[in-house]
Formats: C-alpha cells, structure tokens, sequence
C-alpha cells in the first residue's frame, strides 16, 4: 500500500516538476569551469590530423557489401572518418600533421540479425598498420604513438564481444602505443588504454531530431527502460549477463507502479522517454549502452548502474551533476534511493540536461555541428598535445612485438 501512495504522490510530483517549476526558474543551466568551459571549446586551430588514404578494402567496400553498418551502434567509425575528410583540422600535409588517423572499419562485419562479429578485425587492422608502416614513414617513428583508431568494439581492441575472451585476449599488441577511440570505458580494465578518448554509442541523430516533442509535456512516467532483462541465448543460466543487475531490477520492481519497465519496444519508445523523469541504464554485456545517449537527448536523467564506468567525453560532461549513480549491489533500493531525491535536485538535472550543448556532445550529426561528438574526439586529441619527446623511438630502437598475439590473428587479410 506504501509502495502505491508513493507511485500516485511521485507521478503527481512529475507533472509539476516538468511544467510549474519551469515558470519560475531558468529552462537551461551551464555548467561554469572546466566542465562547461571544455564542452563548448573549438579544437580548430588547436591541431591537424592527416587522414592516411587506405585502399577500399579497408573501408568503403566493407560499407557497400553491408549498408546496414551506417545506423547500428557502432558507426562512430565510419562517420568520424567522413567528418575528418572535410574537416578544417584535416592537413594534405603528413609533415605537420600532431596526428595520424587510418581509416578501418572493423565492425561492419554484421551478423544476419546486425550485430558485428568482431573475429576478423585483428587481421585487418595489422594488414593496415603493415600497409601504413611500409608506404610512410610516420607510423615507424613512433610504433602509432601520435596515430589514433577508432575502435567501438563492445569491449574496444580487445575483439571479442564476450567479457571474459576479450580479458583473455587483451588490447591487439600493434595498437597498445596508439591513442584508442572507443565506446568502452571501465575502470582498471584491461580493455581500456591509459589515455583512450571514451566516446558515446551511434545514436541515429535525424530520427531522434524527429521524434521530439513539446518540451513542456508533462513528465508523468517516474522511472523508465525498455530492454533485456535476462539473455537467454547467450546466458542461460542468467547470472552473468549485466552481472545480475538487470535480472535485479525486474525482479525487484516488475510490479511496482513507480516503475514502467518491460522487454517490450513500442514504437513510441522515444516519446516515452521524454515523458520520463529518471532512464534506467544499467550495464549489459558492456557497461554501457545507447539508452545513455537517448536519455541525456531527450532530458531523462541517466541512472547509470555499472559500476567503474568510464562514461563518454567525462573531462567535458558533468555526468556527477546530470545522473544518478546507482551501485550494482544496490538494485533492490532503487526505488528508496529515487524517491529519496529531492526535488529541487531534480529540477537542476533537468534543467542542465535542456543545455543543447549537453544534448549535441553525444550525437554524431550530419552535417557536423559546433560542439558534437566530433568536435568532443578532436578536443580529446588537442589535450593530449604535445606529445612528449619520449613517444618519438631511437634509430633502430622497436617496442611492439609483431608477432605477439593469438596464431589467428597472424593470418594475412
């Protein structure tokens, strides 16, 4: 009956803190220093990337054979390079280039049901790099230290969708002095580089503009996620899969009227979102999922439970100040903990949450706007700059091992 009271007392709170709080305070809020500061800079001006020129194989063949690679999650790849190629940080000169950028696309390798297989992309990404280090002669100088991938694998260069081969397998050997741009981000992990640039997931940015609706809609759902909550193909025993937390959340909250939550996904799916006051996004396979783009967008606050998650541009959004982080031992409080906030927070979340800044920093959009998620990678790049004396090698001197690896991956391409 408690549980009950709360649900009608919080869905009412809902609708005045989505319409009457708006009337007497500002609808947007930044973010002043670093945080705010870092995530409307113009990296024009403050670096220049030469784009290496790959035969198609490496790339735009891939695409053609599999059309479906420009809208899954992991297509960061290949709009970062169709950013890059007219981009005013591009330089036709490799003499003053601060980076190199190789153009790959080692997800499109799709499965009937569009999810990529990651098993080939070792070998292609070696046949690269040979290629690079024999026709220039930048790569030799520093072994990839001033060259940068984007690499949006679930669990990065470690090539393997599951958690404990990709552990197994560690970071592909040739890429470990290279800058790694990649969705994955988890703490003391040995798939995630020192100094990675951690990015948001693809997020189809036209039909999310065209799922918009008026910002003054109330927002009567009080928490929200539509998804998985058990993978019974790939874990059916059901205890590895989001570490327990998702089959926790179901478990804990299926009937609970706080909590609209189902593996339904209804055509409605964006509008819902914005009718919500907090989005679930719990880890999966990965600690992260699309669901982190799609709240910030739609001005839902992220309740992000996965635990040591590096989240995406974390230098430039104030993830602390627009989530709620939730313990993934602590499940079953969710709905303690949530309805524990107190409403003035709530409004200050959503309101830095309306900051279009906020919004464009996790989209990749076409064309390219000021302060998107391009212009988040290259500001990553910039701060890395100059590099240190010590990436450039001594005459003669080698550090990675081109043989070191699984046999598989020494196969030609």
């Amino acid at each position: 009956m408690r549980t009950y009271f709360w649900g009608l007392l919080v869905i009412a709170f809902g609708f005045s803190w989505s319409i009457t709080a708006f009337e007497h305070n500002p609808r947007t809020e930044r973010i002043s220093g670093s945080a705010g500061d870092v995530l409307e800079d113009d990296p024009v001006g403050k670096l220049k990337v030469y784009v290496y020129e790959l035969p198609s194989k490496y790339n735009k063949k891939i695409l053609q054979k599999d059309p479906r690679c420009l809208s899954h999650m992991f297509a960061a790849e290949i709009y970062m390079h169709r950013f890059l190629l007219s981009s005013p940080v591009r330089t036709l000169n490799p003499q003053e280039a601060d980076w190199f950028y190789t153009p790959i696309y080692a997800t499109c390798d799709l499965t009937p049901t569009g999810l990529p297989l990651p098993f080939k992309s070792p070998r292609m990404l070696r046949s690269a790099i040979q290629l690079i280090s024999s026709s220039w002669p930048y790569w030799n100088r520093t072994e990839g230290a001033d060259h940068f991938f984007v690499v949006p694998h679930d669990f990065g260069a470690c090539f393997h969708y599951q958690e404990e081969k990709a552990i197994e397998r560690g970071i592909l050997p040739l890429l470990r002095r290279a800058t790694l741009v990649q969705t994955f981000g988890q703490q003391n992990h040995v798939c995630l580089k020192e100094g990675s640039i951690t990015i948001p997931p693809y997020a189809p940015p036209q039909k999310i503009q065209a799922r918009h609706i008026p910002p003054e809609t109330p927002r009567s759902i009080f928490v929200y996620f539509r998804g998985l909550f058990y993978d019974v193909n790939n874990d059916p025993e059901g205890g590895y899969y989001a570490r327990g937390a998702r089959a926790a959340v179901w478990e804990n909250f299926k009937n609970n009227p706080l909590f609209d939550i189902s593996t339904d996904h209804p055509t409605t799916y964006y509008e819902d979102m914005q009718r919500a006051i907090f989005c679930l996004c719990p880890l999966g396979w990965a600690p992260w999922s699309p669901r982190l783009v799609e709240a910030v967008v739609f001005g839902c606050i992220p309740v992000i439970i996965a635990d040591d998650i590096v989240l995406p541009f974390a230098d430039a959004i104030p993830w602390e100040e627009i989530g709620v982080f939730v313990a993934e031992e602590d499940v079953p409080k969710l709905d303690t903990i949530l309805t524990s906030i107190p409403p003035e927070v709530i409004l200050r979340k959503q309101r830095l949450l309306a900051n279009p800044y906020m919004k464009r920093a996790m989209l990749f959009p076409q064309p390219a706007l000021p302060g998107d998620a391009f212009h988040q990678i290259l500001n990553g790049l910039a701060r890395k700059l100059p590099h240190s004396k010590n990436v450039y090698l001594k005459p003669g001197e080698k550090i990675l091992n081109w043989t070191a690896g699984p046999v598989g991956d020494l196969k030609p391409w």
